[in-house]
């Protein structure tokens, strides 16, 4: 498959090193970044991009790289795509800040109609505009708890909200997110995840993939610690990112929202990483037909310029007073028309098929190689959001160590490959839905040789 909406430079789609990774003039900048930059800014490849498009970023030392990251899930339309460079160039030509609190603007508007239609739920709806998901995830709380007057929100193992301090005591992993970094705000509480490929070892595998059941062990220990008459919100991403892309048992989301409308708490999802045709639908949600009461979007939303909104039924959304939402860049013009751009080529461009063409790549060569590598403990994903876990193949316990070596040979073979999992053992395959089918089985070709001689 070749794209035509690769946009961006006129790049090679395909794999080149002309010199080792990292190249000498990503060398000098990264001595130039360390100076600069606090040590807290980490950065997962040593290097220093030029350009991008298409399924391939060229670095400032000529080297072109495999693109299996998408900047985590953000440039799902390619980088530079056409139609975003075109919006965003003749916006910037009108205007590129009234704030829109201040003086109202089209774009706004047609952003948030957008996402009233393509969210799931048959319901009238609203949508108001942020510019990180961090900051949206905290919007979706604040609304929550204005709109049921009640304080508690439950989070569960291995998710993963934000690094803002509310988002933080929501998200699960201390290391690298919370560590050192309390206290956090307070009333927030976790409950546990299904995550199958962990539960069959501790349970078996019926009991991994009952995902009803899962749910009832969830809600008894909500009612047991919390009490739903305390709780405003739940929130879920209905696929895990950051802790490693876990996709929950099938009916354990539909059993957690039925309690959920029984007993008056918001139904929060987190679509962060997993919206904007990622998992081969428009919505992660979609896939087992949950609407959301609120539905938290940014990364894949604008094309890689920083939006994201908070959408839901319109009684929660509209509860908040005059002034109690918004910011001074939420919306930004700037933004809204990439975004515009953006929703449209999902739309039309067939993005949300070749999502599902990728997984059914990226899952049948990651299937053969668990066949041959016990080290594999498992595939999983759905659409362009595919993972495999390693471990120990006596113990099944998590191989860290393994996992970041992996990485560092595909680093060094010119794959941005990323990592992620409560346990770190997790490999992450996140590519732009423009990228060709021949650089997706070079760069898997890459990873196999990391497996094999790691």
């Amino acid at each position: 498959m070749t794209s035509t909406i690769t946009g961006g430079p006129a790049l090679r789609q395909q794999r080149e090193l002309v010199t080792s990774i990292p190249g000498p003039v990503s060398q000098q900048l990264m001595t130039r970044k360390t100076a600069a930059v606090p040590k807290g800014v980490g950065l997962t490849l040593p290097i220093f991009v030029e350009a991008a498009g298409g399924g391939v970023v060229r670095d400032v030392d000529g080297n072109t790289l495999i693109d299996f990251g998408s900047g985590i899930a953000v440039t799902g339309v390619g980088n530079s795509a056409p139609a975003v460079v075109d919006a965003v160039t003749a916006q910037v030509a009108q205007f590129t800040h009234t704030c829109f609190t201040i003086t109202g603007y089209e774009g706004y508007v047609e952003v948030a109609e957008a996402l009233n239609r393509l969210t799931p739920g048959d319901f009238d709806k609203r949508t108001a505009l942020f510019n990180s998901g961090a900051e949206a995830v905290e919007n979706a709380v604040k609304i929550a708890r204005h709109f049921t007057g009640k304080q508690a929100v439950v989070a569960f193992d291995h998710g993963y909200h934000g690094r803002t301090n509310l988002t933080m005591a929501l998200t699960a992993k201390s290391m690298p997110y919370k560590s050192g970094f309390g206290p956090f705000a307070p009333e927030v509480y976790r409950a546990p995840m299904s995550y199958p490929y962990r539960d069959a070892l501790l349970m078996g595998e019926r009991h991994a993939n009952d995902g009803a059941a899962a749910a009832r062990r969830a809600i008894l220990q909500i009612e047991k610690q919390i009490g739903a008459a305390n709780l405003a919100a739940l929130i879920i991403e209905p696929i895990q990112g950051e802790g490693g892309f876990v996709v929950p048992a099938e009916g354990y989301l539909p059993t957690l929202l039925a309690w959920a409308r029984e007993n008056g708490v918001v139904f929060i999802a987190d679509e962060v990483q997993t919206g904007f045709a990622r998992t081969g639908d428009f919505f992660a949600c979609e896939h087992e037909g949950i609407e959301p009461d609120l539905i938290v979007t940014a990364k894949g939303i604008a094309g890689g310029l920083p939006l994201s909104a908070v959408t839901g039924r319109a009684e929660i959304m509209d509860s908040a007073h005059a002034g109690g939402l918004g910011g001074t860049y939420g919306g930004n013009p700037i933004a809204c028309a990439a975004a515009i751009a953006t929703i449209r080529s999902f739309e039309e461009d067939g993005l949300v098929e070749r999502a599902r063409a990728i997984g059914e790549q990226f899952i049948a060569r990651l299937t053969e190689l668990k066949a041959a590598d016990a080290r594999i403990g498992d595939v999983r994903g759905r659409g362009a959001m595919v993972a495999i876990e390693l471990v120990d193949p006596t113990t099944g316990d998590p191989d860290a160590a393994l996992t970041s070596a992996v990485a560092a040979k595909a680093h060094a073979a010119g794959v941005v490959l990323l990592t992620c999992g409560t346990y770190g053992n997790v490999i992450r395959f996140l590519p732009p839905l423009t990228i060709d089918d021949a650089l997706i089985a070079d760069g898997l070709d890459v990873v196999a040789e990391a497996l094999a001689t790691t």
